[in-house]
C-alpha cells in the first residue's frame, strides 16, 4: 500500500507541513498516521473498527484512538481542536450521505485548519476501459453486494468493505463547499508506485495514463477553514 501512495502521500505530507494536530479519519493499517508521526505531527484516528491488534506498531504511535463511525457519531473532540483533518481513501466506503461526516470535520478543525480528502476518480482510465468490455467498475457483485452482510449501528445499514460512490471532479467541490470550506483545490492524483529492477518497466503504462489528468486514478482535495 506504501508502494502504491508515494505520490499521495508526499502531497499530503507538504501541505500538512505546518500542521501540528491531525486527525485520520478510517487509517486502515496506520501507514500515513505513522508517517506524520516520524515526520513530528501529533497524531489521532478514528474508525468504525479497531485494528489495533493487528497492526500494534503503527497505533502505538498515536496520541489517541477511538471507536466512532464518522457517518452517524460526532467525533469525540471539541471544536477547533486540531490542524488538519486527513480523510484518505476512505469517503467512498461510506454508506450514506457523505456530508454529516464531513461537517463534524470542519467543526473540530481550527480556523484556517486543512482538510485533506482522496477518493478514487469514477471517470478514470481504468473505469472507462471496464465499461468499453462490459464489466463493472465496483467490487465483485455476489461478494459485496449480492450477499453482503451489513453492519449494523443505531438503526442502520453499513458496507464499509465495498465501495459505495466513487467521484467526480466537480462533486468533491461540492462536497467541499456544502460543508462550508471557505478555500478548496481538487485536482486529479498522479498515482506512482514505487519499483526497482526490472519492475520498472511496469511504470511505464502509469506515465502514459497520468499523460491525461482525468485519466488518474484519483482524486485529492484540500479545504480550508
Amino acid at each position: 500500500m506504501f508502494r502504491g501512495s508515494i505520490d499521495r502521500f508526499c502531497l499530503i505530507v507538504h501541505e500538512l507541513r505546518n500542521c501540528r494536530k491531525v486527525l485520520d479519519i478510517g487509517p486502515g493499517a496506520g501507514i500515513l498516521s505513522s508517517l506524520l508521526h516520524e515526520l513530528g505531527h501529533e497524531c489521532y484516528a478514528v474508525d468504525i473498527v479497531d485494528r489495533r491488534e493487528q497492526f500494534p506498531t503503527a497505533f502505538a504511535k498515536l496520541e489517541d484512538f477511538k471507536i466512532c463511525n464518522v457517518e452517524v457519531d460526532l467525533l469525540p473532540w471539541s471544536d477547533g481542536f486540531f490542524d488538519a483533518v486527513v480523510c484518505c481513501q476512505a469517503l467512498e466506503h461510506f454508506s450514506h450521505s457523505h456530508l454529516p461526516a464531513v461537517k463534524e470535520m470542519y467543526r473540530v478543525l481550527k480556523p484556517g485548519g486543512i482538510l485533506e480528502l482522496d477518493v478514487p476518480n469514477v471517470a478514470c482510465f481504468r473505469n472507462r476501459s471496464r465499461l468499453l468490455r462490459g464489466k463493472h467498475i465496483t467490487y465483485d457483485y455476489e461478494k459485496h453486494y449480492l450477499y453482503a452482510e451489513p453492519i449494523l449501528y443505531k438503526g442502520r445499514s453499513f458496507f464499509p468493505d465495498r465501495h459505495n460512490r466513487e467521484f467526480t471532479k466537480k462533486e468533491l467541490k461540492i462536497l467541499f463547499d456544502a460543508a462550508g470550506f471557505k478555500k478548496q483545490q481538487v485536482s486529479f492524483l498522479k498515482s506512482r508506485r514505487y519499483r526497482t529492477g526490472f519492475e520498472r518497466i511496469k511504470s511505464i503504462g502509469t506515465v502514459l495514463r497520468d499523460a491525461i489528468p482525468s485519466f488518474r486514478k484519483s482524486l485529492i482535495g484540500f479545504g480550508i477553514k
